[in-house]
């Protein structure tokens, strides 16, 4: 299968609870990313994170559908 470039936006409502299992699992699939930024949006009560990745479908459905079951966190992907 073919490796594609894609876009991951990552909103974490519950920082305190789910931001350590967000970065668990992104180090989990770490060989996906490319590129990582991650901001605090403190007037919302968010962190925001976004990544840029080189996977197949396959992949990028396996890391965004476990990151959308952790509690407080939603995802959006784009492949290119």
């Amino acid at each position: 299968m073919e490796k594609r470039i894609g876009i991951i936006g990552i909103i974490i409502q519950e920082r305190k609870d789910a931001a350590p299992k967000v970065n668990e699992m992104l180090g989990t699939f770490g060989e996906l990313v490319v590129g990582r930024i991650g901001l605090p949006y403190k007037d919302r009560g968010v962190s925001v994170i976004g990544l840029i990745v080189e996977s197949t479908t396959d992949e990028l459905g396996a890391l965004t559908g476990k990151l959308g079951m952790i509690q407080g966190v939603r995802v959006k992907s784009l492949m290119v």
